[in-house]
């Protein structure tokens, strides 16, 4: 979204992670997406290649923010929330976790809190979207799809009205295309 946001062109390869092309391999041996392969430069964190892009282009000023806030929010995101997250999507592979005190733990770290915030701001941090909230509406629409009923059935309306608005995003709609798979 935030390449798309801030205008750069780019060839967007589609790989199959369990047939990675060589050419993937020999730009980025870590094996991992996204990786962004600008001028020598190699990117390979969604965040690096969103703060990347936002150097390069920022209409809106989505990075005028307070940085300690935003990355009090990105840390809670990416390091706790997306552990739980994990946990919560292949509960297979936690057997010794209670699936309901995994979604509980994930709601009150991320969700409630998230709720708290969004009651008096249409985004996380104020009323004009950040690169903050981009960031993290990726996790928050995985956690709500693992089980739709049981997320539609949770009390947070203010969470579930900023993921609506970024689902029905243009943005959103304009980057979620069907790629065929690269192959080399």
């Amino acid at each position: 979204m935030a390449l798309k946001y801030a205008s750069i062109d780019l060839d967007h390869r589609e790989i199959e992670l369990r047939n990675k092309p060589q050419s993937m391999l020999l730009a980025s041996p870590k094996g991992t997406v996204p990786v962004l392969c600008v001028d020598g430069l190699i990117l390979e964190q969604s965040i690096d290649i969103m703060r990347w892009a936002l150097e390069q282009s920022d209409p809106d000023g989505w990075s005028l923010v307070d940085e300690w806030v935003a990355n009090a929010w990105i840390e809670k995101n990416d390091g706790p929330f997306k552990k739980l997250l994990d946990q919560y999507k292949y509960p297979n592979r936690h057997p010794e976790l209670n699936p309901e005190t995994v979604l509980a733990d994930a709601i009150e770290l991320m969700l409630k809190p998230m709720e708290v915030a969004l009651v008096s701001n249409q985004f996380l941090l104020g009323n004009k979207m950040a690169w903050v909230d981009v960031a993290i509406f990726p996790f928050i629409r995985q956690f709500s799809m693992v089980n739709q009923q049981k997320f539609d059935d949770l009390q947070l309306p203010q969470v579930k009205r900023w993921l609506n608005q970024y689902l029905e995003s243009e943005l959103f709609i304009s980057v979620m295309g069907k790629y065929p798979i690269w192959k080399d």
